[in-house]
């Protein structure tokens, strides 16, 4: 029997990797009371067509990526207010606190810019779809 391969992935996946088959049917018996086993295997593969894009899934990949950012940026934002609190009520380490502060407003603002990039990429994919369908655009100027 062969042994298969498990890729397990973090929390982002590659597109260029090869996809893995959808429905696989496995199926093991017993024969005869020979002490022998027979294995039979039904493979069926649900694929899309390279330049088929699936517009549905592309959106709501880029609204969920746009919610995290936002997540991001009210985390690292709400950190950076306490961090300040810190530093005032801590004076002995204030300069410490200080710089924690504006890491946190840093991380804040490049969240804050992911959530934005998302959003855009989002629409983007919504006016691709509209192409893909046919709809146009109405645009008064230009």
């Amino acid at each position: 029997m062969a042994e298969e391969k498990h890729h397990h992935h973090g929390l982002f996946h590659h597109k260029d990797e090869e996809k893995p088959v959808d429905n696989v049917y496995s199926d093991v018996a017993y024969c005869c009371g020979h002490g022998q086993y027979s294995e039979t295997t039904e493979v069926i593969a649900v694929t899309t067509e390279p330049d088929q894009v699936d517009y549905e899934k592309e959106k709501k990949h880029h609204k969920h990526l746009e919610e995290v950012g936002k997540l991001g940026a009210a985390a690292a934002g709400a950190y950076a207010l306490y961090e300040k609190h810190e530093a005032k009520k801590d004076p002995e380490h204030g300069h410490r606190h200080k710089i924690q502060e504006e890491v946190a407003a840093a991380a804040a603002v490049g969240a804050g810019g992911f959530a934005f990039h998302e959003r855009h990429e989002k629409k983007e994919a919504k006016e691709e779809e509209e192409e893909a369908h046919g709809k146009k655009h109405h645009h008064l100027f230009g």
